[in-house]
């Protein structure tokens, strides 16, 4: 029986299959490490403030998504607690396919924000390396922000810093008498509060999650209903 020999792949063979980034196969440095309990409630906690503030535009909101200058098989990604990407529609993020953000391919733009939230082993780079890094994707506001309690930044320093990059200038913006930093890219304040950084409406009201969104809406209904005398079971 002739045994049929293995086919040479030739060049656009190869330029046929897909390329991946080895960061996208395997793990990076802080995924090794993980996520501190005060970090994973934080995220949580404002991915859903920002989804819900983000609901009636195109937005795309996303947790530790690698994100790649170049086509480089083992460039180190950037991989923010959170990106912001206003304008931007991604209609099945679970894809397989998904696996990173390449700023190098068509229609795929730097986050306008990004956040990082501190631990012992990521602080220091935190407020130290990364708005320059930041800078270069293109990001326009990179915020950090120390939940721990007692936080790992100097206390002189507070909880909360903002950096806002325009071209090659990156400049740290000041809080205000009140602690408070205006988000112009999220067009509201960033209100330090302990474990958690509120998002503050120009308004004053504090941005809810989208389940505080529905349950405050419940009980206007409620008490809408009381006034015309109607009594709504509360497990509804």
């Amino acid at each position: 029986m002739r045994i049929k020999k293995p086919s040479r792949m030739v060049a656009h063979d190869l330029d046929e299959q897909p390329f991946v980034h080895y960061y996208d196969m395997h793990p990076t440095k802080e995924d090794l490490t993980g996520e501190s309990a005060a970090q994973s409630t934080f995220i949580h906690y404002l991915l859903s403030v920002l989804m819900h503030l983000f609901r009636a535009r195109p937005c795309f909101i996303v947790s530790n998504l690698n994100i790649y200058r170049h086509r480089r098989r083992y460039e180190y990604p950037m991989a923010p607690d959170i990106a912001v990407f206003k304008g931007i529609s991604i209609p099945n993020p679970a894809s397989r396919e998904f696996r990173s953000w390449r700023l190098y391919e068509a229609n795929r733009p730097p986050p306008q924000v990004v956040f990082e939230f501190s631990s012992e082993e990521t602080w220091q780079a935190d407020i130290s390396k990364k708005p320059a890094r930041y800078a270069d994707l293109g990001v326009r506001e990179y915020i950090a922000y120390d939940p721990n309690d007692p936080p790992y930044w100097p206390a002189a320093m507070g909880r909360l810093r903002v950096w806002r990059c325009t071209g090659e200038r990156i400049v740290e913006v000041n809080a205000d008498a009140q602690g408070r930093v205006w988000s112009d890219e999220l067009e509201c304040w960033l209100v330090p509060d302990g474990a958690l950084l509120r998002l503050m409406l120009p308004d004053g009201r504090i941005a809810p999650t989208e389940a505080e969104a529905e349950r405050a809406a419940r009980e206007a209904a409620r008490a809408k209903l009381r006034e015309l005398g109607i009594e709504m079971p509360d497990e509804i």
